[in-house]
């Protein structure tokens, strides 16, 4: 019997999900099929049952409903519980509704691994939104421990120290000044999406030796990555974190690792032209 999976998310358009993981089933001979689940908060409980009943084999969860969804699931394990965000959900044996979180490991696995003396280094989250609490999870466990957030609504952010305390507070209106403070940036935030909003100033007076990361993929490179690119500056976008994230769920649902090959890159990089 062929197997469904799906993504559910608002604005969910833009999602690669569909081409990633349709190229692992073919790849490894899986019959199974995964594609966008228009969804709203209302409808949450619903997409729930049908992978309670069996429908639907497991599910990836984007914004704005990492959080929402814990309410209608029936546990969180490992990184789920410690960032109380979801992207990954799954069936257990016993017939458990799980929430997983692979957000951090695929943050870790796309860039800080490779970041050297973590010890010393200032790291600044700009978003106090879905993704972020998985930023900071990943950023600690890489031993970083000079974290500061900023958003534009302060109050997330002291939603976000309650979890995790050692984290500090940068005011919005001072971000554009003390940005040059930093030796890690992580965009958090939906700022350079697609057909979305930007932010209001260049990255004119960020450090040489800047590490720049954008969670966004799609554009390829935001007006922010541009800049800073240009400026000799090291930048990754969100491309790699989304193909590793892609892949530990992949592993979660079917038991198997599924290899990150040139073909896919290529095949990923031209849906992104």
């Amino acid at each position: 019997m062929k197997k469904l999976f799906g993504i559910i998310g608002s604005p969910i358009k833009h999602s690669l999900s569909p081409v990633l993981h349709k190229y692992w089933f073919e790849k490894y001979g899986i019959d199974a099929e995964y594609s966008i689940i228009e969804t709203t908060d209302k409808e949450l409980s619903l997409v729930i049952k049908r992978i309670k009943d069996g429908f639907i084999s497991g599910i990836n969860v984007t914004l704005p409903f990492k959080q929402k969804i814990i309410n209608h699931i029936d546990k969180v394990i490992n990184d789920a519980e410690l960032t109380g965000s979801v992207n990954t959900v799954l069936l257990d044996n016993q017939d458990i509704v799980i929430g997983e979180n692979t957000d951090v490991y695929g943050l870790q696995a796309a860039y800080l691994k490779e970041i050297d003396n973590t010890n010393n280094k200032k790291a600044l989250i700009i978003g106090a939104g879905g993704v972020s609490p998985s930023v900071i999870l990943s950023i600690q466990k890489s031993g970083i421990r000079h974290i500061t957030i900023t958003n534009r609504t302060n109050e997330k952010c002291i939603f976000l120290k309650k979890k995790f305390n050692l984290l500090n507070i940068l005011p919005w209106e001072k971000l554009q000044n003390e940005i040059k403070n930093f030796d890690i940036i992580i965009n958090a935030t939906s700022l350079g999406l697609k057909n979305g909003q930007d932010f209001m100033f260049n990255f004119s007076n960020t450090k040489n030796e800047v590490i720049y990361i954008d969670t966004i993929y799609n554009p390829i490179e935001t007006k922010t990555y541009k800049y800073l690119k240009e400026e000799g500056k090291k930048v990754f976008n969100g491309l790699d974190m989304f193909i590793y994230q892609g892949q530990k769920s992949f592993y979660l649902w079917n038991k198997i690792n599924p290899e990150i090959d040139d073909k896919l890159i290529e095949l990923l990089n031209s849906k992104l032209k």
